[in-house]
C-alpha cells in the first residue's frame, strides 16, 4: 500500500467559498468516453461557472474565447455533452445536469495501452488541439 505524503501543506486545497464540483462518478462510470477532448474542456468550464443549480450563462464567444475553439468546435462540443445526457441547453442558458444513473452510463470506448485516459490527459490533448 503506497503511504501518501503532503507534498505541498502550504498549498492544501480548501473548499472555494464560490460554488463548483466535478462528480467523481465521470472516471469511476466511464463517462469521459464519451465525448471528445473539447467537450470535456467545455465541461469543466461550464462546472466551474455554473451556480448551485448547474446554470450558467457565458456566451458562446466568451466559451470559444476562453476554450480557443471556433463556433463550429464549439457547437459540436456542446451537442457531444447534450447527446451524453450531462448538459441542457437553450440559448443563452446552459445547465450542467446531475449524472445520469450507473445503469445508463456509457460503456468504456477509448483508451490509451489498455488503460483509461485520466481527465489531466483529456483536457491537455484538448487545450493543445489534439484527438483522444
Amino acid at each position: 500500500m503506497m503511504t501518501k505524503k503532503i507534498l505541498r501543506p502550504d498549498r492544501l486545497r480548501q473548499v472555494p467559498a464560490q460554488f463548483s464540483w466535478i462528480d467523481q462518478r465521470l472516471v469511476r462510470e466511464n463517462f469521459l468516453h464519451s465525448a471528445d477532448p473539447a467537450a470535456w474542456a467545455l465541461y469543466l468550464v461550464l462546472v466551474t461557472v455554473a451556480d448551485a443549480q448547474g446554470l450558467s450563462y457565458y456566451s458562446d464567444a466568451t466559451l470559444s474565447r476562453l476554450l480557443k475553439l471556433d463556433p463550429l468546435q464549439l457547437t459540436q462540443a456542446r451537442q457531444q455533452l447534450i447527446t451524453a445526457d450531462l448538459v441542457a441547453y437553450q440559448k443563452p442558458l446552459a445547465q450542467v445536469l446531475a449524472l445520469p444513473s450507473a445503469a445508463l452510463a456509457p460503456a468504456p470506448t477509448a483508451t490509451r495501452l489498455g488503460h483509461p485516459l485520466s481527465v489531466g490527459d483529456i483536457l491537455r490533448r484538448a487545450l493543445e488541439g489534439g484527438a483522444a
